[in-house]
């Protein structure tokens, strides 16, 4: 809940976990999982502490798409944890699901998410015209995707 309170967090993934939304988000990652339409992971430090979230939403199995999706604590930004924590998850999932594609959207207002996604491999693809509704009115959308046949950034 703490994390949702983070402004920047609130801003681009549109929710602030307050009346009691955390357990409902819970049990919707839980149904995700067991649905095979969705995952999501804590990312922590090698203490236990809680850096951010990585996670697969849209999980297309059959046609081989996800798109991923995640957020960092304000300590954890600029440090390389949101790049090491896709990089990770893009292997995870091309070589242990058999995913075909990865998706990663973002505002186009999101400066930071745009850095994550190149540095993390994901090569822009377009624009998505007014297709996300946040608290300040419909955002414009960056496309950026990975193939499983595109080289390995590597290591974070």
């Amino acid at each position: 809940m703490a994390a949702y309170a983070d402004p920047d967090i609130q801003r681009w993934h549109c929710r602030s976990l307050d009346d009691g939304e955390a357990p409902q988000l819970i049990d919707e990652w839980r149904q995700a999982w067991a649905a095979g339409t969705g995952a999501s992971w804590a990312v922590v430090d090698p203490g236990g502490g809680l850096l951010g979230r990585v996670g697969l939403r849209e999980v297309d199995l059959a046609g081989g798409l996800a798109e991923l999706a995640y957020w960092v604590l304000p300590t954890a930004r600029r440090r390389g944890v949101a790049v090491a924590a896709v990089r990770t998850l893009s292997r995870w999932a091309f070589d242990q699901v058999g995913l075909q594609r990865l998706e990663l959207v973002h505002s186009t207002a999101n400066q930071a998410s745009c850095g994550v996604a190149g540095a993390a491999g994901f090569p822009f693809e377009g624009t998505l015209r007014g297709c996300v509704e946040h608290t300040d009115g419909w955002h414009d959308m960056h496309l950026h995707a990975r193939i499983r046949t595109d080289a390995d950034p590597g290591p974070a």
